[in-house]
C-alpha cells in the first residue's frame, strides 16, 4: 500500500486511538462508510469482495471490472445470533459476549451482505423487511490500533 493509501486507512478519532480497517480494502469509513466491491464490465454482475481476475456468472467470460461503491442501506433479508465463540483469526469480546450476525439485501445492487449488527441490537430488536444501514464500528483493539469493521444498523423512524 502506498504512503497515501495508508494515511488514508488509518483515521483517529479525537482522543482514541488511531483506527484501522481489520479486512483492507472491503469499505472505507470517510466521509460516509461504504463497503468497496467491483462490477463486471461485460455483463453488470456486482461481487462483493472485489473480484479482479475472472466473473464468477456461469454465463460471462468478461475478465474487466468497475470499483464500486455499494449502496450503504438495504433490507433485512435474514439474521441470526452467534451464541458461540468463534475460533481464529477472529477476535472475540474476553470475556466473550454474544452477537447478531443479519444478511442485508443492498438497495440497489440487490446482493446480499452478511455482517454483525451494530450497537448490540439483537434478535429481539430486529424484523425481516426493515431498512438497515451501514456503519462502522470498533471490533476490536490492540496497543496501536482500533480495528474497525462494518456492521449493519437498524434504521429508526
Amino acid at each position: 500500500m502506498t504512503q497515501q493509501g495508508l494515511k488514508s486507512a488509518i483515521a483517529t478519532k479525537p482522543g482514541g486511538k488511531p483506527q484501522k480497517p481489520a479486512v483492507e480494502n472491503w469499505f472505507r469509513a470517510d466521509p460516509e462508510p461504504h463497503l468497496l466491491g467491483s462490477q463486471c464490465s461485460a455483463c453488470k454482475t456486482y461481487f462483493f469482495p472485489r473480484e479482479t481476475f475472472y466473473c464468477k456468472n456461469p454465463d460471462c467470460t468478461g475478465t474487466e471490472f468497475q470499483e464500486i461503491e455499494f449502496s450503504r442501506t438495504g433490507t433485512l433479508w435474514s439474521y441470526t445470533n452467534g451464541c458461540y465463540k468463534p475460533p481464529p483469526p477472529f477476535v472475540a469480546t474476553d470475556p466473550f459476549e454474544p452477537y447478531t450476525l443479519a444478511a442485508v439485501e443492498l438497495a440497489k445492487e440487490q446482493i446480499v451482505i452478511l455482517g454483525q449488527v451494530a450497537g448490540g441490537a439483537g434478535v429481539d430488536d430486529l424484523k425481516v423487511g426493515m431498512t438497515m444501514e451501514l456503519v462502522i464500528e470498533t471490533l476490536f483493539e490492540d496497543d496501536e490500533f482500533e480495528h474497525t469493521v462494518w456492521k449493519w444498523k437498524p434504521v429508526t423512524g
